[in-house]
C-alpha cells in the first residue's frame, strides 16, 4: 500500500508540474528584447517587432548599439563600422553590403511612421553573431558574458535608510557566507537584468496562475545555479522571507530554469507571526532583497510593478 501511495503521489506531482509548466509557457510574454554583448538595447520611439519570423528594429538604435555610424537620407539607411558598410532602401529587398548587391528575405520598412530594419541581416553583416532565445523572446547579439551589477555601472549606497525594515529581522543583516554585518545595499531595476546575481539571473517577472489565481515572482536563472532565497520589503514596513517552491521549478531545456516565489504565504502568520488585515499583494512590495552570494552588500531590486 505504501509503495502504491508513493507512486500515486509522484505521479500527482509530475502531473501538477507538467500542467504548471504548460500554463507558464502559455502566459509567457510576447515582448521581444534585444541584447548586445549581454546588455539590453533601449530603443527610442518603438519596440522590436516580429514579422514572418524575422525581427525588425528601429534603424538608429541597433546601429548605435553595435558601434556603427548611422545615416538616413530620403529612403536609404546607411551603416558604417570600420571597413564594413551596409545600405538599405526602404521597401527594397536588395541591400548593398561592402559595395555588393545582396538580396534579403525581408526589407526595411515604415512601421507607424518609423523606419525599421531587419535585425539579423544588419547585425551579421556588421560582423556580429546572432542567436534567438526562444524562452525569453530575446535576441542575443555578440558576446553572451553577463555583467555583474557593478560592471553595469551601479554603485552601493548606505543601508541606513533601509534599517527600519529590519527591526525584527536583524539576522538578515548578517552575511550567510562572510563574517560581516551589511552596511551597504545595491539598488537595481528589473531592466538591469541579466546580471551575475547569485550566479546568472536572466529575468524576474510576476506570474499569476490563471487556474489558482496565486501570484508568484518567476525568476529565470542558469540550471546549474540558484536564485537563492528572497525577501520582500513591504509598504507594511515588515519583511516577508520567501523560499523557492522547488516542486514548481521548470527546466527550460536550454540551460536555464524558472524558479517560483509566492507573493503571499500562509507562513507569514503561522511561522513568522505576521497578521495581515488583507493578504500581501505584489503592489505592497517596495523592494525585493536577495539572500546569499559573496557580496559585501545586500542586492535590492526596486519593485517596478508597484501600483500596477
Amino acid at each position: 500500500m505504501k509503495k502504491l501511495m508513493t507512486v500515486f503521489l509522484l505521479g500527482a506531482v509530475a502531473f501538477f508540474t507538467f500542467q504548471f509548466a504548460e500554463t507558464v509557457e502559455a502566459a509567457s510574454s510576447s515582448v521581444i528584447t534585444v541584447l548586445v554583448d549581454a546588455r539590453k538595447v533601449k530603443f527610442q520611439g518603438g519596440d522590436p517587432v516580429m514579422e514572418n519570423n524575422r525581427v525588425q528594429v528601429p534603424l538608429r538604435g541597433i546601429g548605435e548599439a553595435l558601434g556603427a555610424k548611422v545615416d538616413f537620407s530620403e529612403k536609404t539607411v546607411t551603416y558604417l563600422k570600420g571597413e564594413k558598410s551596409i545600405a538599405l532602401t526602404l521597401g527594397s529587398k536588395v541591400a548593398v553590403v561592402d559595395g555588393q548587391n545582396v538580396t534579403m528575405d525581408t526589407a526595411a520598412k515604415a512601421v507607424k511612421g518609423r523606419t525599421y530594419v531587419p535585425l539579423r541581416f544588419v547585425s551579421e553583416n556588421l560582423g556580429e553573431s546572432v542567436s534567438w532565445d526562444q524562452v525569453g523572446n530575446w535576441v542575443w547579439i555578440g558576446e553572451k558574458e553577463i555583467p555583474t551589477l557593478e560592471e553595469a555601472g551601479l554603485k552601493t549606497v548606505s543601508i541606513d535608510p533601509y534599517l527600519k525594515w529590519f527591526k525584527d529581522k536583524e539576522n538578515l543583516l548578517k552575511s550567510p557566507r562572510k563574517d560581516i554585518t551589511y552596511e551597504k545595499v545595491l539598488i537595481f531595476k528589473e531592466t538591469d537584468l541579466p546580471t551575475k546575481l547569485l550566479m546568472d539571473t536572466y529575468s524576474i517577472e510576476p506570474f499569476t496562475d490563471p487556474k489558482t489565481k496565486v501570484t508568484f515572482l518567476k525568476v529565470r536563472s542558469k540550471t546549474n545555479s540558484t536564485a537563492g532565497n528572497l525577501f520582500y520589503l513591504t509598504e507594511k514596513m515588515d519583511i516577508r522571507y520567501r523560499n523557492e517552491e522547488a516542486e514548481r521549478t521548470i527546466d527550460n531545456g536550454d540551460g536555464t530554469k524558472y524558479n517560483f516565489y509566492r507573493i503571499w504565504s500562509a507562513a507569514d502568520k503561522t511561522i513568522h507571526g505576521i497578521i495581515d488585515q488583507d493578504p500581501l499583494e505584489l503592489s505592497n512590495i517596495r523592494y525585493i532583497g536577495f539572500r546569499g552570494g559573496d557580496y559585501d552588500y545586500i542586492p535590492f531590486m526596486i519593485n517596478s510593478w508597484q501600483g500596477k
